[in-house]
């Protein structure tokens, strides 16, 4: 399908995702969001990709953070025009009623960033980020739920929401602080301050530094690290895996998922194949299709209603 306030290109298995609104430093609006889940539904049914690269375009922003366009009233969601467009037919245009009660469960309460970064968590395919330039705010957060950031030496990492008088979202109170732990979250959240990619290297936000003319391609480099010689379905299940025993509560439900995914994996074309290229010495040729064979195990990865 076709965007506007983004690019999605494909280079022989990586798709690119570039953040494509450089008059205003990518800065992200409501329709970026709808365009950045499509681009993710895209990628996940398409068995040619194996893993999502975003990127802002031009060279000064990755993204600047939400568009401050509505003024005073950019956080006021009740009051932003452009929202109205994720409402479902016949619901209700405001989550406060005439007598005041609020609706926490209507959409328009529902935090847009955060509907990236839960897109981003729910992805089949490895996705990285290559930090281009300013990423602040909403351009901070999206980043997190991802696989690796790599940063050029020129991108700054802000997380200024309570400098804007609002707080930290697209879940990142889950995120930040697993990536860098809760000292660095807290220093980062409440000065606001903006970060090197340097100390971002330091701290552990970002995987490496890079040249600006180098970064693409070192991200490039990464993605195929990642995917090259793997299962696709393993390299899904994997994903999946990892990110949501985060938050287990015993590693009994590790071994529990861990045991059926061994299980379905082991059935499969890939395994038999996995073991026989091995065994011959050669490359592996995996065919079992990540769109059509991944094998779901509601328990463990079905999401949360939203309420």
């Amino acid at each position: 399908m076709s965007f506007d306030q983004i690019r999605l290109d494909r280079h022989e298995g990586i798709a690119l995702l570039t953040l494509h609104r450089p008059e205003r430093m990518n800065a992200f609006t409501t329709e970026m969001m709808l365009e950045i889940v499509a681009a993710l539904d895209e990628c996940d049914a398409d068995d040619g990709v194996r893993a999502v690269i975003f990127t802002g375009a031009g060279d000064r922003a990755y993204c600047a953070g939400a568009d401050l366009g509505q003024g005073a009233a950019t956080f006021d969601y009740d009051k932003r025009t452009d929202k109205q467009a994720i409402l479902p037919d016949g619901m209700s245009a405001s989550p406060v009623a005439e007598d005041g009660t609020i609706d926490w469960s209507h959409p328009l309460i529902r935090d847009s960033g955060g509907r990236v970064s839960m897109r981003i968590f729910d992805c089949k395919k490895p996705v990285l980020g290559a930090i281009n330039g300013a990423a602040v705010g909403i351009g901070a957060t999206m980043t997190l739920s991802m696989d690796a950031r790599l940063a050029s030496e020129a991108a700054r990492y802000g997380f200024v929401f309570a400098r804007r008088g609002i707080v930290p979202e697209a879940a990142s109170s889950w995120f930040l602080p697993r990536l860098v732990g809760i000292q660095n979250a807290v220093d980062w959240c409440y000065s606001g301050r903006l970060i090197p990619a340097r100390e971002a290297h330091e701290k552990g936000l970002v995987q490496s530094v890079h040249a600006p003319g180098e970064l693409v391609d070192a991200a490039i480099a990464k993605a195929r690290e990642m995917t090259d010689h793997s299962a696709p379905v393993s390299v899904a299940l994997t994903r999946h895996m990892l990110w949501r025993m985060l938050g287990a509560p015993h590693p009994m439900s590790a071994h529990r998922w861990d045991s059926r995914a061994i299980f379905a994996r082991g059935r499969s074309a890939d395994a038999a194949e996995g073991v026989s290229s091995f065994l011959e010495k050669r490359d592996a040729n995996f065919t079992v299709s990540v769109a059509n064979d991944y094998p779901w195990f509601a328990e463990f990865e079905d999401t949360p209603p939203y309420s």
